[in-house]
């Protein structure tokens, strides 16, 4: 009997001190601009309330919206004792690889950057690969011979976007016509729908009936010009099928979320490791969407035709092209 309330003692205690633990870590996260973009801080979002949820640790969060703030916001998430501190986007390296040195004991994770230091994560994608998959969707699709892409901005990480997406529509129509444009040059360019809207409409009045949208919050604008004009369009990074379900034709899924989620679970369990993670089609990390929204624009064959895309990429027999070979 006795043996047994020690037993259950110790037990409380190793409880108590598992809890102590957990309270003790502090996860952070920052977003430049819109959290709730839809797209690809969004899907950073949604990581980290899945953390959140599942073991109920809150995530400090910051959201400035000028890019000179970023340095002083990354600080003050370090300050509140942060173990580790996500931050979202390319643009951002350049601080955080400022911030991050004056912080060596804090973990950060970068998505989309890169940070050479030994308290860095770098988490890229493969986004080529999974716009091979959506550009095949549309060139299936595509009644005119015209699909076009609506870049942010034209830099490395967006053109493996374009590269990727044009290989999958010439792979279906080698004739097939792509059109390019890009929404701006600074990071303003991520929320500006009306301007993302404008260049969609003279895409479709050239023929595109089909257009990719790669820009953050601006691809709502490229979203309601094809639903204004009956055509369609591919959402980006999150699913965003839901959205406009009839105009969608799919969404080129970029798991953000995963990186996210991943990253404070390896720092909350003490195995996390700093250094570069590239995650393409054959790490789950990119793909395409189908469900109860798309189903009726995508036919079997379409479906079928995409799958063994998907699986002969995985296995090698697809090579797709990145932006470093162009």
């Amino acid at each position: 009997m006795k043996r047994c309330v020690l037993a259950t003692v110790v037990a409380f205690f190793v409880l108590l001190s598992g809890t102590a633990v957990s309270d003790d870590f502090k996860p952070g996260i920052l977003f430049l601009g819109l959290k709730f973009d839809k797209s690809f801080n969004q899907a950073a979002y949604d990581g980290a309330r899945q953390f959140e949820a599942e073991t109920g640790i809150p995530v400090l969060e910051s959201a400035p919206q000028k890019y000179p703030d970023v340095k002083d916001e990354i600080r003050k998430l370090a300050d509140q004792d942060a173990d580790i501190v996500a931050v979202t986007g390319f643009h951002l390296a350049a601080p955080l690889n400022i911030v991050a040195k004056e912080y060596p004991k804090t973990k950060f994770v970068i998505i989309d950057g890169i940070v050479d230091l030994p308290n860095v994560r770098s988490v890229q994608f493969k986004e080529n690969e999974g716009s091979f998959l959506v550009g095949m969707a549309a060139a299936l699709t595509s009644q005119t011979g015209k699909v076009g892409f609506i870049g942010g901005i034209r830099v490395p990480v967006i053109l493996k976007f374009l590269i990727g997406y044009t290989q999958g529509a010439k792979f279906v129509n080698p004739d097939i016509e792509i059109l390019e444009d890009y929404v701006g040059k600074n990071p303003a360019a991520w929320n500006n729908p009306d301007k993302a809207q404008e260049l969609a409409e003279i895409q479709i009045a050239q023929g595109a009936d089909v257009i990719f949208a790669a820009a953050g919050a601006s691809g709502t604008g490229v979203i309601d010009a094809a639903a204004i004009a009956g055509t369609l369009a591919i959402g980006v990074d999150s699913n965003q099928n839901y959205l406009k379900p009839g105009t969608i034709l799919t969404s080129m899924v970029k798991h953000v979320d995963r990186a996210v989620y991943n990253a404070f679970m390896d720092a909350k369990n003490d195995t996390w490791t700093s250094g570069l993670q590239i995650l393409g089609v054959a790490q789950d990390g990119v793909g395409w969407s189908l469900d109860e929204f798309n189903r009726d624009l995508i036919s079997a064959s379409v479906e079928s035709k995409i799958e063994q895309a998907r699986k002969d990429i995985i296995e090698g027999k697809i090579e797709v092209k990145g932006y470093e070979a162009n």
